[in-house]
């Protein structure tokens, strides 16, 4: 089982994160002011495809919730998106690289001095201009689902000095890092720590731009551990014990070296004594025996509501892949595939987070021991519950076309995920009078057939 990243590497990860988030957010914001994206008309010095490229980063803009008012576009989430994406892809690519899973094929991993030759020839390099580039590019193919590759951000270029100042700041950091398992928790809150101060010092009313810097909170491993042993592996203890060991052991960690197995070593595992009073006293787990739970972990699912970047997931992954080799007799990448199929179940409001958390999840998957690395994966069941539909709602409205029953669908939609950034999109979707037939099956069936394609990817992409 990996273990967690110590004190002095995570303050190092700290600053390196934060100093990170300034230099990147500085880079975004001379890079859109090269393109005049928030100025009400494009700058004469424009060629026609920066101008397109501009066009589609005010759109962009709009989809993440900048407003556009008399011909100027807010840019404010535009700039945070375009410094966490860049810097988190060069991060990520680092992740991959350190565990041999930068993956320039199905079967070739590359280093970074690899891509840097790479990106040399213009016939292998996939038309990066560096190595890092490259890592990026590799990485989003590798996971399309956390860097769309189709992303308008992705076609902005830092300055060399500012690209410089990042590529220095992951160079630097300690190898370890990309080993442990939480420091990919750690990497996002070290991002939210300036502006979680800054919505402290302000004193404003919490809305969905303040919510996930002032509510993200990493959850220390000893407490995930305390918390899955002591639910998940009293389960576990129930099936593994028998009569007679829980009679006849004489302490509590007799009784933890009996059930647990490698990889599920249950160190947080606590035991109790029954009450006097009963025919023979014998031990019980603290926390109950969970009677009501599956027979089969095949049947078992488990839902963490507020997933954050997905230490909770990780870590009852790493429970149950051991857990089903043991009772189902399956190998190693059948058991991960299970578990991730039938198992693991994450809700988030936080779209990165949940980025964040289906990479943390792969990234165990594909280096947990004797899985042979880089391999497809199936779909995952983490979803983002916090995505306002309001710009997808306009241009659905308009794709329309005057459909009634396209309008009203819509209404529903815009009704019933008004609050979603902030509550969440948890609802109950066969009250109201869609009850017989989703309001997106009405979408897709009344729209053309090439914007039903790209409402179903939208819907997808949103976890609805």
């Amino acid at each position: 089982m990996r273990q967690a990243l110590e004190k002095s590497l995570r303050n190092e990860l700290e600053r390196a994160v934060i100093k990170a988030r300034d230099i990147a957010e500085t880079a975004a914001e001379q890079v859109l002011k090269r393109l005049n994206v928030a100025d009400r008309q494009a700058a004469s010095y424009l060629n026609d495809e920066q101008r397109k490229l501009r066009n589609r980063l005010r759109a962009h803009a709009r989809q993440l919730g900048d407003e556009l008012v008399d011909g100027q576009q807010g840019t404010k989430h535009l700039l945070v998106e375009v410094a966490y994406e860049h810097w988190h892809r060069m991060l990520f690519a680092r992740f991959l690289e350190q565990n041999n899973l930068l993956m320039y094929d199905e079967y070739a991993a590359l280093s970074l001095n690899d891509c840097n030759e790479l990106a040399l020839d213009p016939d292998a390099g996939f038309g990066a201009k560096d190595g890092w580039e490259l890592a990026g590019i590799l990485a989003s193919k590798m996971l399309p689902q956390i860097f769309r590759i189709d992303s308008p951000v992705f076609e902005l270029k830092f300055s060399p000095e500012h690209q410089r100042e990042l590529e220095n700041i992951i160079a630097k950091l300690d190898l370890k890092t990309f080993q442990a398992q939480d420091s990919l928790g750690w990497v996002y809150q070290f991002w939210q720590t300036k502006r979680k101060d800054e919505v402290n010092e302000s004193e404003v009313k919490i809305g969905a731009d303040e919510l996930s810097p002032v509510t993200q909170l990493f959850t220390e491993p000893y407490m995930v551990s305390f918390l899955l042993d002591n639910a998940l592996g009293a389960w576990w203890a129930g099936k593994r014990l028998t009569e007679n060991d829980i009679r006849t052991a004489t302490t509590e960690q007799e009784l933890r070296d009996k059930a647990s197995i490698p990889g599920v070593p249950l160190e947080y595992l606590r035991f109790i004594k029954q009450e006097e009073g009963t025919t023979q006293e014998s031990w019980i787990p603290a926390s109950g025996t969970f009677d009501a739970w599956p027979e089969h972990l095949s049947e078992l699912k488990t839902l963490d509501p507020c997933c954050g970047s997905g230490h909770f997931l990780v870590s009852a992954f790493l429970m149950l892949v051991p857990m089903r080799m043991e009772m189902e007799g399956l190998t190693v990448n059948e058991a991960i595939d299970k578990v991730i199929i039938d198992n693991i179940h994450g809700l988030e409001l936080d779209q990165r987070c949940v980025e964040i958390a289906v990479f943390a999840l792969a990234l165990e998957a594909w280096r947990y021991e004797g899985a042979g690395g880089y391999r497809a994966l199936p779909d995952y069941h983490i979803a983002c519950s916090g995505l306002s539909i309001e710009e997808a709602q306009k241009e659905w409205t308009q794709l329309a076309k005057g459909n009634e029953e396209v309008a009203q669908a819509v209404t529903w939609m815009k009704h019933h995920f008004k609050d979603a950034p902030v509550l969440g999109s948890l609802i109950e979707p066969c009250n109201g009078s869609f009850s017989k037939r989703m309001p997106w099956e009405i979408l897709q069936k009344a729209l053309p057939e090439s914007t039903s394609i790209t409402l179903e990817a939208e819907i997808s992409s949103k976890g609805l």
